[in-house]
């Protein structure tokens, strides 16, 4: 009686477990999405205490716009997955905001105002972009559904100077269907542009946009995020 009680109570607890299962499946695949977004922002030393905020609230600021929400949401999109990296050195990366779903106005603000939150993770460390680069697609074996594009925006103000090479980095990322574009940060690097092309992005419709200087840098960014989120329009 005692071992029928036992097998009794684990069939009981194996059909509680599988309509959960079924639910989360149900789930990930309802939110099935365009596009799964890292935004990896430059933190290294050469980024100063004024610049670093300038790209933060840049940031936060862009997605508070009118023009990113209806980005998300043309043609009948359920929406888009978007997480934050920071990154520095070759061993200075942090995720600082998880995986959001973004699909209407209150969550896009919500998630600007985590960004807005964040302290800055590092502050004296070297320009490791390769090493960005692999960070930031190890974080799309853990965001929560399959989207049909998955995308790394990576912005900065200069050229790798610590770990792997990221021009090696990125031919594993684009062999594995992930797009990386750019944002060059031209104030002390006036050739970085051309860096960022021959080094740096790859993948379907690559692109580089710049900004002459981080004041100039939440304009970019914002019409950056556009084109990322509709890859059909071309902003210079």
């Amino acid at each position: 009686m005692f071992i029928r009680l036992i097998t009794l109570g684990c069939v009981a607890a194996a059909l509680l477990v599988l309509p959960m299962r079924a639910t989360a499946q149900t789930l990930t695949t309802a939110r099935d999405c365009t596009l799964a977004l890292v935004l990896a922002i430059d933190v290294s030393g050469s980024v100063d205490a004024d610049e670093y905020v300038l790209q933060m609230n840049g940031l936060a600021d862009a997605f508070r716009t009118h023009d990113i929400a209806a980005a998300i949401n043309a043609d009948g999109a359920k929406g888009i997955y978007v997480t934050v990296v920071q990154w520095s050195g070759d061993t200075r990366h942090a995720q600082i905001v998880p995986w959001r779903w973004l699909t209407d106005f209150p969550s896009i603000v919500s998630f600007a105002d985590e960004i807005e939150a964040q302290e800055r993770a590092f502050r004296i460390y070297a320009t490791g972009i390769g090493e960005a680069l692999a960070f930031s697609r190890r974080l799309f074996s853990g965001h929560p559904a399959s989207c049909r594009r998955r995308v790394i925006d990576v912005s900065g103000d200069g050229p790798s100077n610590e770990g792997r090479d990221p021009a090696a980095i990125r031919s594993a990322l684009v062999a594995d269907g992930i797009t990386i574009n750019g944002l060059a940060i031209l104030d002390s690097e006036p050739d970085l542009k051309a860096y960022y092309e021959a080094n740096v992005i790859g993948g379907a419709a690559a692109f580089v946009m710049t900004a002459n200087t981080f004041k100039d840098y939440p304009d970019a960014i914002r019409r950056k995020l556009i084109r990322e989120i509709l890859p059909t329009i071309t902003m210079r």
